[in-house]
């Protein structure tokens, strides 16, 4: 068989490699309750994940009576609060995600997390998970100061530089993904099952596939 085509696959982190929406939804149902707002129902949560924390707490605003009068920045670090306190009590890996990843390690591909959440949350998440050993580059919106999350690429630009990787692989599930990817100049690759913010055909990946055991015969088609 060929050589793997790629030395580092990247994976977005919330709708991606995790599904994350239910202790998510915890830590922001119990935000609007401080502020006596009704909660946003399980299935609406999904919708509002992409983009950072705070975009996720203004959508909340707006869809449970309107965000005017509500600080954001105020409201945000008790998000934060809830969050961290319960982070990885109904978070999984996707379907698939734990063969997927041990199928990329046996090609010699190494993994990387870049995502916009806070670097220190999801260190602590992907700790708790025992995935960060797995890891050689966990990157947040956070870590290389503001305006440089995605859809930028400069997080991209630097999971390769912090790697030494020379061909490389981005997964997301969102348009802040496939635009940072594209920016990059990385080849990209949509998962249909995550918290997209479009048609998951209408993101402007290179691909998208629908289960994780699909991944690895995408990436050797993408890098022939």
């Amino acid at each position: 068989m060929a050589q793997f085509p790629f030395d580092l696959v990247g994976f977005d982190l919330d709708g991606t490699l995790l599904d994350t929406s239910r202790d998510l939804g915890v830590a922001l149902n119990a935000t609007l309750a401080d502020i006596g707002r009704p909660p946003v129902p399980d299935h609406a949560v999904r919708g509002l994940i992409g983009g950072g924390s705070k975009l996720m707490l203004k959508k909340a605003l707006d869809l449970t009576g309107g965000s005017e009068g509500h600080d954001v920045g105020a409201l945000w670090p008790p998000l934060i609060d809830h969050y961290r306190r319960a982070i990885a009590v109904h978070t999984t890996l996707f379907p698939g995600g734990a063969a997927m990843l041990d199928a990329l390690e046996s090609h010699g591909a190494r993994l990387a997390v870049v995502t916009n959440k806070l670097e220190a949350l999801a260190v602590q998440l992907l700790d708790e998970l025992g995935l960060s050993p797995r890891l050689a580059c966990i990157l947040g919106g956070d870590s290389l100061g503001p305006g440089r999350a995605k859809p930028a690429p400069d997080l991209l630009h630097a999971m390769l530089a912090r790697t030494g990787a020379t061909r490389a692989a981005y997964v997301g599930d969102t348009t802040y993904d496939t635009r940072a990817a594209r920016a990059a100049g990385l080849p990209c690759v949509a998962v249909s099952f995550g918290f997209f913010d479009a048609p998951p055909h209408e993101l402007g990946a290179d691909a998208v596939i629908d289960h994780y055991d699909e991944l690895v015969p995408v990436l050797r088609r993408l890098g022939a």
